[in-house]
């Protein structure tokens, strides 16, 4: 597949690295010479510099014969202006643009983008994707990672083990007899910083990382078998009232149980937009990192503190003196992935990282086959990857055993109508099944050859 993409920034990057490691044929174009170089000099992909919004620019990175097109710039405009070109003047079929500013992101304006209108096939929001990943880490409270798969009714779960883990040292293919009714799967451990996908006589360590897929009734019962706490959080302290801080705050006063939410933001003026806009939730003007103003939100009696500013260093800082202060659990932002290994020292809890949740959310919108859902795990290591089975794949009824899948994947879960089944080898797929799999970065390119179908479905 021939793929253009635009921006050459973070997300740009890991989109391109995906991408290109998958043997697709990617153009990057940059306005700044500097990350151009840095893409074609680490990534097997062409460059261009120029800008992105030029026709001239576009046609010289190949729009003409592109099949698809992602806007990634730092400007919205530019990214709305790009995927116009691309659909009138070159005909490129699928344009996906990220947006940020909220006004573009209104439901009512949602008209905006038709083909007729403004041709974006695909806006990506990264403010509500963030929203959406701390709202995923907030209601799994003793996990540093979390993501919902087929509509809700599978998560995925990553969580550090402690020395009091029930089912250290007991190799896996045994929690299937000890936990007999148990559907979780533990399909990743990362040990001594390295990521792989387990067999069944490999056994759990302290301090290892794992991931694992379970049904969403299982969850609070997967926890407790890897010693983890279920409690659920009443009271929750924000700090950061912009658009991410606003939106789970807006998310949290949804829902049915009354939950308690004090917000800290430092601008006044965006505090007093946040207090406008929201109706339960107490807003105070102020530095998250002032004791005095995180005793007036109660921080001691919080079940969860989260920083979500747009200084990284600042939300490490107030994670911190937030868990000194008493928090039960605290969750910080970070853009720069180099300061995830000092949440273990400093004892924070869990990260979100928003170049990660971006970059899932369009990678959901590029694979091949029939694959819904795509989630990135650490920097880019692995992927979990929701799809349907057709009927001409090559995978379609075997049994999970006999599907040549390479030694980096595992089948997590599979969703058969309404029913949610526990992947054991002698499980035959069938057309219609949805899969939850998990793969190392290295295999996703095999995992797409698996869910391609034959020409005999056209």
């Amino acid at each position: 597949m021939k793929v253009i993409i635009c921006g050459a920034g973070q997300v740009g990057w890991q989109i391109a690295r995906h991408l290109s490691g998958e043997r697709n044929d990617v153009t990057v174009v940059d306005s700044k010479p500097d990350l151009v170089r840095r893409a074609t000099e680490s990534l097997d992909v062409q460059g261009l510099t120029g800008f992105a919004s030029y026709p001239d620019v576009l046609e010289a990175a190949g729009a003409r014969d592109a099949e698809m097109i992602i806007a990634a710039t730092h400007s919205d405009e530019v990214n709305m202006v790009v995927c116009q070109i691309a659909h009138s003047v070159f005909g490129v079929p699928r344009k996906i643009a990220r947006l940020r500013a909220q006004p573009y992101l209104n439901a009512i304006y949602s008209d905006l983008y038709r083909r007729d209108h403004l041709p974006i096939d695909v806006v990506i929001s990264p403010e509500r994707e963030v929203a959406e990943a701390a709202l995923q880490r907030l209601s799994a409270p003793s996990t540093f990672d979390s993501e919902s798969f087929l509509e809700g009714r599978v998560r995925l779960l990553g969580m550090v083990l402690e020395e009091d883990c029930p089912v250290l040292m007991t190799p896996l293919r045994q929690l299937s007899d000890l936990f007999s009714t148990l559907r979780s799967i533990v399909v990743g451990v990362r040990r001594d910083g390295i990521l792989f996908a387990p067999e069944p006589g490999d056994q759990l360590y302290a301090d290892d990382q794992i991931y694992v897929i379970t049904p969403r009734e299982d969850v609070n019962r997967t926890l407790e078998i890897f010693g983890k706490a279920t409690k659920k959080q009443s009271r929750i302290v924000i700090v950061g009232g912009g658009n991410v801080g606003l939106a789970v705050a807006k998310r949290l006063e949804a829902r049915t149980d009354r939950v308690r939410v004090k917000m800290i933001e430092r601008d006044r003026a965006t505090a007093e937009i946040a207090a406008d806009a929201l109706e339960r939730t107490i807003v105070l003007n102020g530095d998250g990192l002032d004791m005095e103003l995180l005793t007036e939100a109660n921080i001691e009696r919080a079940d969860a503190v989260l920083a979500v500013t747009d200084d990284d260093k600042v939300n490490l800082l107030t994670a911190v003196r937030g868990k000194a202060a008493g928090s039960a659990m605290t969750i910080a932002l970070l853009n720069d992935p180099s300061l995830v290994p000092l949440l273990g020292p400093l004892n924070i809890d869990a990260y979100i990282n928003p170049r990660s949740t971006t970059v899932s959310s369009i990678l959901r919108h590029v694979r091949h086959g029939r694959v819904r859902g795509v989630y990135s795990l650490g920097d880019a290591e692995a992927e979990v990857i929701e799809a349907q089975v057709l009927s001409t794949m090559p995978m379609a009824g075997k049994e999970v055993r006999d599907i040549d899948f390479p030694e980096g994947v595992l089948v997590g879960a599979i969703a058969r109508g309404d029913k949610v089944l526990k992947p054991t080898g002698s499980l035959r797929v069938l057309e219609g099944d949805v899969l939850v799999l998990f793969s190392l970065a290295a295999d996703v390119p095999e995992v797409e050859r698996l869910l391609q179908v034959s020409i005999d479905f056209f």
